[in-house]
């Protein structure tokens, strides 16, 4: 309620001083509406929202003010019956979600709320929002910058988590500081150095401590790891550019801390060993990205080393909870449906991982790009192959062929936590062609399909082989209509089996979407059957059970 209140009162003292000459008063709305609707034979059931509930709603109102350099802002978060935290469960909340303040005085910055933040790449600490998966790590606390020379910056932050309408236990603060370095004696070379250094540090909670103590209790003494209160965290990062180069490099260290492995072996007395279970050690992260783009050339190439970089508000949180930082994913973000479907989530314990980006335009009409993804755990066992080729073709303005073939190895005892499953093997070319037969209408047409190795047993790994189609037609600026079905044309061991035979079934998932847009206002209606996957954004990934229903959307700015 104290938040509520003072949410208030921000906005009655922004509405009250709009009228002031130069004072800006914006606001956006994003609210979405699910509709469940029962297939067993999908995997669609056995949740709250569709075994009783049959709708949810997720809804986010951003109101801001500014004037004379202080800004203001707050959000309005509803969740009903939403399955966005756990897609197996429902959740039902609403209140402000987020509320700020900022203001600079000359050189001094002060900004606080629920802020949103990160230092260097996010490897040590990162506060930022992704709505799809309902992660929202914003710092609810103080942060103060100040400009110590043109070019240079230092900031310090303090205060907790924040976890959906109350905040985690452990307290955070850190520092940072940051610069920008010309070199202007070389001639016909643009030379610079943007170089940065940062450390946080975390405490936890008595409470914390205390659980961890009494999962502790359970241990033999020889595998207990040492419990601390503080955890401390740094990192050196910069980004040199010379000419068409540009290369960043960042290493972080964090210190010894207790954090949950699932690989290690834990001795139950009285049972036996076990897998899973507090382990202590340092963490490390190295990464590196190279680039050159030049005309009609560009190439990247990324490598990093991960090791023991679980970095939690509350060692013995799970999945996505609590993270404290951002590990840059080694994996290109696939768009198309079947391209997209297996993705490599970062693993925090251990991975060495390299990838490479390689785009070339012949002329206006032709170009080509080729990603290649190689991903390991710290024992040089396979976790991740990628390679993707694409094709770019264009005719006047009318027409845009876009082609290419997608090459996977996929270690799904991992990814998907399947101990003694094989590695998933794809094969999946697709093809995308748009005609824009009028000035503001335009048909596109889409086309993958996959195929997948079988086990030592002849049956088709995962879910097995796919087709999937899809037909777009837009009517600028204001509508577009899509309708596309992925199938399963030969089932695999995780595919649906008839409740009689038991043999596995040949299933659809059908998906038709209505957009309409207008002024800076798009709605949304959609029919929609998913199959259980891997979902990402921004490089964060879960697996979410499949989705059968209607959904709704209404995105506005104001």
């Amino acid at each position: 309620m104290k938040n509520l209140y003072l949410s208030l009162i921000c906005l009655a003292f922004g509405i009250n001083l709009q009228a002031q000459e130069g004072a800006t008063l914006r606001g956006s709305l994003e609210a979405n509406g699910n509709f469940f609707q029962r297939d067993s034979l999908i995997g669609a059931t056995n949740t709250p929202q569709y075994d009783n509930e049959l709708f949810g709603a997720d809804v986010w109102m951003n109101l801001s003010y500014s004037y004379k350099g202080f800004d203001v802002g707050l959000r309005f978060d509803m969740f009903n019956n939403s399955n966005l935290l756990n897609p197996t469960d429902s959740y039902t909340a609403q209140g402000i979600g987020r509320w700020y303040a900022k203001k600079k005085v000359k050189k001094l910055g002060i900004s606080a709320g629920y802020l949103y933040d990160q230092i260097g790449s996010g490897i040590i600490f990162r506060a930022y929002e992704q709505r799809p998966l309902l992660i929202d790590q914003a710092l609810y606390g103080l942060r103060l910058t100040y400009d110590i020379l043109p070019d240079w910056q230092v900031k310090a932050f303090t205060g907790r988590q924040k976890q959906q309408f109350d905040t985690y236990e452990a307290i955070t603060r850190g520092a940072s500081i940051e610069g920008f370095i010309q070199v202007d004696s070389l001639k016909n070379t643009t030379l610079s150095f943007a170089p940065g250094a940062g450390v946080v540090a975390r405490t936890l909670s008595d409470e914390t401590v205390g659980n961890l103590a009494t999962t502790l209790a359970g241990y033999i003494p020889e595998e207990r790891p040492e419990l601390n209160y503080n955890t401390y965290a740094f990192s050196l990062y910069n980004t040199m550019t010379l000419n068409n180069f540009s290369w960043y490099a960042e290493a972080a260290l964090k210190s010894s801390e207790a954090f949950f492995d699932p690989n290690v072996q834990h001795t139950i007395p009285g049972v036996g060993k076990t897998f899973g279970a507090l382990t202590d050690g340092r963490g490390m992260v190295l990464y590196s990205s190279l680039s050159y783009a030049a005309k009609g050339f560009g190439i990247t190439v990324e490598g990093k080393r991960t090791e023991n970089f679980d970095f939690r508000t509350d060692p013995q949180l799970r999945l996505n909870n609590g993270l404290m930082n951002f590990i840059p994913p080694m994996a290109r973000p696939n768009t198309y449906r079947l391209t997209a479907r297996y993705a490599a989530a970062t693993q925090f314990l251990g991975e060495q991982a390299f990838q490479a980006d390689v785009r070339y335009r012949f002329s206006k009409k032709l170009q080509f790009l080729v990603n290649g993804s190689y991903i390991d755990d710290l024992d040089g066992n396979l976790l991740y192959r990628e390679l993707f080729t694409e094709l770019t073709y264009k005719i006047k303005r009318k027409w845009r062929f876009v082609g290419g073939l997608q090459r996977q190895v996929y270690n799904q005892a991992v990814y998907f936590v399947k101990p003694e499953q094989p590695d998933i093997k794809t094969w999946v070319p697709y093809v995308d062609v748009q005609w824009k037969f009028k000035k503001k209408q335009a048909i596109r047409v889409e086309f993958q399909y996959m195929t997948v190795n079988e086990d030592d047993k002849g049956i088709k790994t995962d879910y097995g082989d796919w087709i999937n189609g899809l037909a777009e037609f837009t009517i600028a600026p204001h509508w577009t209509f899509t309708a596309s079905n992925m199938f399963n044309i030969v089932p695999g061991k995780a595919s649906p089996s008839d409740p009689e035979t038991g043999e596995k079934v040949k299933t659809n998932y059908p998906r038709f979407d209505v957009f309409y847009t207008y002024k800076t206002s798009r709605f949304s209606l959609s029919y929609v059957k998913q199959v259980e996957g891997i979902v990402c954004t921004g490089g964060i990934c879960r697996l979410e059970p499949a989705f059968s229903g209607v959904k709704m959307s209404v995105n506005t700015t104001f």
